[in-house]
């Protein structure tokens, strides 16, 4: 009685076999626990203390995976997600002025949304509203994003008065290290090593300290590893819920939350042979993306490292549930992840930005009015520097190019509404100064 009702908790099926989805779990905890390091650092470029921005990440993550786990029952590990934290960073907070306990708000705001929209089949409505196109251009577009992010935090590139951006210095013990750890992310990602991105990063770090790029943390903090952690749970400021700013910054971030996230649940519960939690699948992660706001983390999403764990035999919540308690033994390695320097984390964001590029395979090129209007997101998120200007050239353009091939039909009408939105937060922003 007791065996069957924890399966059926789980989601495990007759057939599926749990001594598979232990090691799947365990699998897909060591190819996604990078994250931890790597989203706190994001989130600290936004002003979040670096230690609770750790924390916050783990509680994010460990929730997450528990309401796939007994929610979707689905081999899912959700995590922060690579480019969505991107966006909270530095569109958010660095090019629309939300000071971070705003923007921590604003996803709380919109994982009340999400989860409105994927109870309801309202996220059908949403995701038909937008063209294929400019939706994987978006997800093209943050990978370019987050590339241009690992090459100036690594040094390779860098400020150029004339030419506003050059090649950085090779003398740079920094650079070197991020070169040689970049290459070594590389051929072990290639070569499907088990945590390969994991064990450049180590490597990396090691790296970064014998040759002198990387010092000990100046201020090493003490105490437990939720001292100063107070301070960011549930610290969200509504204040400028009032405000056109915050609005337009939480439909921004739904529709990136929305898009990215039927994408990846839709091909991973495909893979997984489960195509009918999906939707279960979808209602657990909009409740993980509301306690992603309260615990201080950048929004979540359907991990793509859930893949690895779904090819070693993941089939059910088993393998996140697993994963899930390896997050909470990693509370015992916070102190050491700060030594952790840029040199090590930025190689993986260019790994990761190549990745997301993959999606150009989905779009079509041969229609010019299709065209040019994704490839206006794509080049511009990152010539910006804001997915918010990025996203707008490519929303703006792509009825005015339609129209004026006479095929004003064909897009559709919502997305007259969305553009009319972003012209008007070009306006605002220019009556403001």
């Amino acid at each position: 009685m007791n065996v069957n009702f924890w399966r059926n908790s789980v989601g495990l099926q007759p057939g599926d076999n749990w001594k598979k989805e232990i090691p799947a779990g365990i699998l897909s905890y060591f190819a996604s626990v990078y994250i931890v390091m790597v989203n706190a650092a994001i989130l600290h470029d936004a002003g979040v203390p670096l230690r609770p921005a750790m924390v916050a990440t783990l509680l994010t993550a460990i929730t997450g995976c528990l309401l796939m786990a007994f929610g979707g029952k689905s081999p899912i590990i959700v995590v922060p997600g690579m480019g969505i934290n991107a966006f909270f960073t530095y569109t958010l907070v660095h090019s629309m002025k939300l000071d971070w306990r705003e923007a921590f708000a604003v996803v709380v705001v919109t994982g009340v949304l999400f989860a409105i929209v994927a109870f309801t089949s309202l996220y059908r409505i949403l995701s038909e509203a937008i063209p294929r196109n400019l939706q994987h251009a978006i997800t093209a577009g943050i990978g370019l994003f987050l590339t241009f992010i690992g090459l100036q935090k690594s040094g390779i590139v860098i400020a150029h008065q004339t030419t506003f951006v050059a090649i950085g210095h090779f003398s740079d013990p920094a650079v070197i290290t991020s070169c040689v750890t970049l290459i070594l992310a590389l051929v072990l990602f290639i070569r499907g090593t088990r945590g390969g991105l994991l064990i450049s990063m180590a490597a990396g770090t090691g790296l970064a300290y014998i040759l002198g790029a990387a010092h000990k943390p100046e201020q090493t903090e003490t105490g437990h590893v939720f001292t100063g952690y107070g301070g960011l749970f549930a610290g969200m400021d509504f204040g400028g819920l009032i405000s056109l700013v915050f609005w337009i910054a939480v439909f921004l971030l739904l529709l990136i939350v929305v898009f990215e996230n039927i994408g990846l649940i839709a091909s991973q519960t495909l893979m997984a042979g489960r195509p009918e939690r999906f939707k279960s699948s979808l209602r657990a992660l909009s409740l993980a993306n509301i306690a992603a706001g309260v615990f201080g983390s950048s929004p979540v999403v359907a991990a793509a490292e859930s893949t690895a764990g779904i090819a070693a035999g993941g089939r059910s919540g088993l393998t996140p549930l697993v994963t899930g308690g390896l997050f909470g033994a990693t509370f015992l390695f916070i102190p050491l992840l700060a030594y952790v320097p840029d040199s090590a984390i930025a190689p993986v964001l260019i790994v990761i930005g190549g990745l997301m590029l993959q999606s150009v395979r989905e779009m079509e090129l041969g229609d010019l009015t299709e065209l040019f209007p994704a490839f206006l997101i794509m080049v511009m998120i990152p010539f910006t520097y804001s997915i918010v200007d990025g996203m707008a050239f490519g929303f703006i353009a792509y009825p005015i190019v339609k129209l004026a091939m006479g095929r004003g039909k064909e897009v559709p009408p919502a997305l007259y509404g969305i553009a009319a939105l972003f012209i008007a937060n070009f306006v605002v922003h220019a009556l403001m100064g």
